[in-house]
This record gives structure tokens, sequence and C-alpha cells, in this order.
């Protein structure tokens, strides 16, 4: 396998994993969790899916041939409050993910020589992804740390527990 099918794998892998990550938060939650916001208005886990809804389509539709900030897209509509159900929420949520997996998914390890722009500013493909994968995992830990403060005890870690790292290290081991 090349360096440049080795990365792809990679950054799918590492992409699913925090799919994966938050859509177990989202599944946890009911539409007011979804809605909540702390004190000081920073965005409920619902105003992040439509961020990430918004940045995903924007920036992979049409990846390699189009800018990636779409002339239709309203940023700022995105960071606007608005009353979308659980379902409503996880059907932008998968929508984007899958817009963005599937223009990952579709690269050849010859397009990461080449050169994309996003708002006019070019970026060779490799920093196109790596911007995404230093945005998507922000906002992934921020929906999974507010899902966390929603739900207080009755929260399930989405790693390792607090207090089990022995145990789990020693499972790990013991599979060697």
């Amino acid at each position: 396998m090349s360096l440049g099918q080795t990365y792809l794998k990679s950054v799918l892998q590492r992409l699913e994993i925090h799919r994966l990550l938050g859509t177990t938060t989202l599944l946890r939650l009911n539409d007011e969790q979804l809605h909540w916001q702390p004190e000081g208005a920073p965005n409920s886990i619902a105003i992040i899916i439509q961020h990430l809804h918004g940045n995903m389509l924007s920036r992979w539709t049409d990846f390699l041939t189009s800018d990636g900030e779409k002339p239709g897209r309203s940023r700022d509509q995105e960071f606007i409050e608005h009353a979308a159900s659980a379902h409503e929420l996880l059907t932008l949520w998968n929508e984007g993910w899958e817009c963005m997996l599937q223009a990952i998914g579709s690269l050849t390890p010859e397009d990461l020589e080449k050169t994309v722009y996003i708002r006019n500013e070019p970026h060779s493909v490799v920093d196109a992804i790596n911007r995404q994968l230093a945005h998507v995992p922000y906002h992934v830990g921020q929906i999974v740390y507010i899902g966390k403060m929603v739900m207080g005890d009755a929260w399930e870690s989405l790693s390792i527990p607090k207090g089990d790292s022995d145990k789990f290290n020693q499972s790990k081991m013991g599979n060697k």
C-alpha cells in the first residue's frame, strides 16, 4: 500500500471514530437536551450539528472542482437556534458525514498533490483534509462534553471509564 493510500485509509478511520462518538451521544439525548445551552450563550448541540452539516456540505461537495465555501452556504444561519427534532438533527448529521466521507473515500493518492480552494485560498488536498481533521473532532468533543453535562450521572463513558485504565490495559495485554 502506498503512503497516499495509507494516509487516506487512516483519515477515514479517524473520522469514523469521531462520527461514532458523536452519533452515540446524539442517540442518548432527547430534543430538550440537544437544544440546551450552557450559561453564557455557547452553542447547543443542535447548533453545532447545523454548523457541521453546513461546513461538511460546503467543503466536500465537488471537492476537487469548486471552492470549499459554496456561494449558497449561509454560515451565520448555522448558528441560529432552530426547533429541529432529534430525528431532524440526526438526518443533518448523517447527511454531512456521508458527503464528507464519500468525497474523501473517492480520492486517490494522486489527488493528494492537487490544489483546492477554501474561501479563494489555495490548499493542498492534504492540508484541506488535515484542516477538517482538526475542525470536526473539535466540534465532536464539544458535542460529547455537552452531552455528558446534560446527562450528569446517567452518562456512560464512550471510552475507558475513570478508574478502569489498569483493568482495560490488562485485558488488552492478555490478548497478545
